[in-house]
């Protein structure tokens, strides 16, 4: 009883239960009244063919032996009327019924004349002179003797006999139509109906099995759509766009998780070596510093400075990304020209660059606008694209430093010579601990620099780009917009 179907299935048969049992009273009392008008249109003449025969008055006094005779043989041939003769004010002088109860002394004179101006061809009811109250079809017509009214005939269509007989077989007549119309009629409508709503909620049992599949853990399944715009289909669409929604969360979930289990990996390995030379040069130094050159000496000192200073810019890579991603690093926005960071950061890698015979190249266009950014946080963008150009960079390579006014800013590029970026890496290289030829020798750092680039430039309402052919060459590219920033 808790299925939806069933429940509605109840719903419509209580429906029709009311809507049978309203037909059965509407259609008997319209029944009743079919058959009052019937009755009333066919016997309209009655009283006129009664005067025709005799006239009920004689000199002005009711012809009583007359009237009598006629009266009966009528009632013989139809017990069902009852004749009553009324003065010109409606007064019942004189009547032939049955069993001789007459209750009514006076009879309203409007059904009357109405009657009479009809000529009988509409319905009306008039008084029942047996039943205070009720009303009753009739035929009547005017007595004149003379041009002067002596009074009507007024003939009663339905008797009191009439009316118990008929509520007998009334009461038959519904017992028929509720035990043989209605039911029928019932169980038809409830067959139909019944199957009607099962094919309409067809589609919204197609989606309770998928929502159950869903939830059995079968996360691929989804409720067939088509091209109907009712509710229900916009119900499947609204669980299938949730379902593929959920699914895509938890394979970012996945993916978080697994570049989770790739920093500690990678941080452990990027740790554990620079702390394992700074521990074995210092317990060497330790245990043979009388024994030790000069020369040796300082060798092992820079090699621990070395390792100190990449374990620190490990450390802060993974503090700044922090912050940046928790919304704590201190922005302070300023004017400023762009191309002066550029040419500091050129000089800053010349070094690095020559000890691989790497050529520096730049193009900066002259009277670049002045942006409004974090001066620290733009050279720490710049930094870490020429950082990552010069380690990925061939000997004897080539990096290319552009930077050109647009429409709606500055736009600067880092591009470098080399193998590029293989093409199912480019959409994961921005992402934080993503390491590219993670076995390369040579090749340091913890996979931080391009996701803190990313973060910064998203911040100064920019976005990082990048093209490769994955054979000869990489470029990163982003623009700076001029406009006031929030």
């Amino acid at each position: 009883m808790k299925s939806l179907y069933w429940r509605i299935s109840l719903s419509f048969i209580g429906v029709l239960l009311v809507v049978g049992f309203s037909y059965v009273v509407i259609t008997a009392y319209y029944t009743q009244k079919y058959y009052q008008a019937t009755t009333q249109r066919l016997n309209a003449e009655v009283a006129d063919y009664l005067i025709k025969e005799v006239n009920p008055f004689q000199d002005g006094e009711v012809n009583e032996e007359a009237l009598g005779t006629i009266m009966h043989s009528m009632m013989a041939v139809n017990p069902g009327i009852e004749v009553y003769l009324l003065n010109p004010t409606g007064e019942i002088i004189s009547y032939v019924v049955l069993d001789q109860l007459v209750k009514l002394k006076r009879v309203n004179l409007e059904p009357i004349e109405n009657f009479l101006a009809t000529s009988g061809t509409e319905y009306i009811l008039g008084d029942d002179p047996r039943t205070p109250g009720e009303e009753a079809v009739f035929s009547a017509t005017s007595v004149y003797e003379n041009e002067e009214l002596l009074g009507y005939v007024y003939i009663t269509l339905e008797s009191e006999k009439f009316d118990t007989v008929a509520a007998s077989l009334l009461n038959s007549y519904w017992l028929k139509l509720s035990l043989g119309s209605v039911i029928i009629t019932l169980v038809v409508a409830m067959l139909i109906g019944l199957a009607l709503i099962s094919l309409l909620t067809r589609h919204l049992r197609k989606i309770i099995t998928v929502v159950n599949q869903f939830k059995e853990g079968n996360l691929q399944a989804r409720v067939p759509t088509t091209n109907s715009k009712s509710e229900l289909t916009l119900l499947g669409e609204t669980f299938n766009h949730m379902a593929d929604t959920i699914l895509n969360n938890i394979e970012e979930l996945k993916k978080v998780d697994r570049l989770r289990r790739e920093l500690i990996a990678n941080v452990s390995h990027d740790l554990r070596n620079p702390l394992a030379i700074i521990n074995g040069y210092v317990e060497t130094l330790q245990i043979k510093g009388d024994k030790l050159s000069k020369e040796e000496k300082e060798k092992y000192l820079k090699i621990i400075t070395d390792s100190t200073d990449r374990l620190t810019k490990l450390v802060a890579d993974l503090f700044d990304l922090s912050k940046l991603e928790s919304g704590q690093m201190s922005v302070k926005m300023e004017y400023l020209k762009i191309q002066e960071l550029l040419y500091d950061s050129t000089l800053k890698y010349e070094l690095l660059a020559e000890a691989k015979g790497i050529k520096i190249e730049s193009t900066i266009c002259q009277n670049l606008p002045s942006v409004k950014a974090d001066l620290y946080l733009l050279d720490r963008v710049i930094q870490n694209l020429l950082d990552n150009a010069v380690k990925y960079t061939p000997d004897n390579g080539e990096i290319l430093i552009d930077a050109c006014s647009t429409e709606n800013g500055v736009s600067v590029s880092v591009r470098n010579s080399g193998s590029g970026i293989p093409q199912e890496d480019l959409e994961a290289i921005f992402d934080r601990y993503y390491k590219i030829d993670k076995d390369r020798e040579g090749i340091e750092g913890s996979g931080l620099g391009l996701a803190i680039v990313k973060k910064i430039l998203s911040i100064h309402g920019s976005q990082i780009s990048t093209q490769s052919d994955s054979k000869t060459f990489t470029e990163f590219s982003f623009e700076l917009p001029v406009r006031q920033l929030a």
